[in-house]
């Protein structure tokens, strides 16, 4: 452990950290700033030095759970070298989200389950999407390499493997772990092989 690791955590990291496990765990509009604090361990004076409002502390958890998608993606990424391998990458680090251990237990993606809560055309709404379809860009682009010749083909597959992958992580969400999206990856290997 550094120096680094063993120094105290701001405020605005104690708070965001209490409010991706709370709004995990109960839902954005189930979590009430109050909880958000409390488990902070802070005043509330922090968390408004820290963030405007609620919705901008929403907005950062997105920005958060997004990154750590990337993140797990960019591990997986390091050890594939084929195109293949590449695009499983992307399955390989959606089950890793899926077995992390969280507090609760796995229930699905976090960008999804915030969606969920908020209206159509909100801000975070929009960062979702975002996150959604810079998944499927990635996808695009290793079945792009996989499958040089025929463009069309690849970004066909990649959007249905955007949509395998969704289908996938929303049912590992109801059960709880990662076996669906396992199964999804198996699927996708086998589409790739036979293509």
């Amino acid at each position: 452990m550094s120096a680094s690791d063993s120094s105290p955590q701001s405020a605005r990291d104690r708070l965001l950290g209490a409010a991706r496990v709370l709004f995990y765990n109960d839902g954005i509009a189930a979590t009430g700033i109050d909880a958000i604090i409390k488990r902070a361990g802070v005043a509330k004076k922090s968390l408004y030095n820290n963030f405007e409002s609620k919705a901008e502390l929403v907005a950062t958890y997105i920005e958060i759970r997004h990154d750590e998608w990337l993140q797990l993606y960019a591990s997986r990424l390091k050890n594939a070298v084929t195109a293949k391998e590449k695009v499983l990458a992307v399955f390989q680090a959606y089950d890793d989200h899926a077995e992390f251990s969280y507090e609760r237990g796995f229930r699905g993606c976090g960008l999804l389950n915030a969606a969920a809560e908020l209206p159509a055309g909100a801000p975070g709404r929009v960062a979702v999407r975002g996150h959604k379809e810079q998944v499927e860009a990635i996808v695009t682009a290793h079945l792009c390499e996989l499958f040089p010749a025929d463009e069309a083909r690849a970004q066909l597959m990649a959007r249905h493997f955007s949509f395998l992958l969704e289908g996938a992580i929303s049912r590992a969400g109801l059960e709880g772990n990662g076996r669906c999206v396992r199964q999804a990856m198996a699927m996708a290997a086998e589409m790739m092989e036979a293509s």
